[in-house]
């Protein structure tokens, strides 16, 4: 856990134990691995640093789990990058994001998936 995230974590985030890519809508391409998540941030998991505080709007389809998720429908958030730093890894970033928008069905829907995992 990175020093800048640990007084400011809120809601208990489920390690993501499957590969799930989080894709920037506007550019198409993909901003990085999911590592983590909740209902207020997420970390990913990626190649190249973010701007430091930018701001993203992305989309990220969960694998399902029970009636609350439906697999083939995305959800969608603007997220806001809260720090970065280099991982173990050589070439891999690991950058905090917290939630800034999401509508209110995909809330309820990554709700729903977090309450099943």
């Amino acid at each position: 856990m990175s020093p800048h995230e640990s007084n400011q974590r809120r809601a208990e985030r489920k390690r993501a134990t499957f590969t799930a890519v989080v894709t920037d809508v506007i550019s198409g391409e993909p901003l990085g691995h999911l590592g983590n998540l909740s209902s207020t941030g997420m970390l990913l998991i990626s190649t190249q640093a973010p701007r430091s505080e930018a701001l993203y709007q992305v989309s990220l389809t969960l694998p399902a789990s029970g009636r609350a998720l439906i697999q083939s429908q995305p959800i969608e958030a603007g997220i806001q990058e809260q720090w970065h730093e280099s991982a173990a890894s050589p070439g891999q970033i690991w950058a905090g994001y917290r939630i800034v928008a999401i509508s209110d069905a995909d809330a309820a829907r990554l709700d729903g998936w977090l309450s099943h995992v």
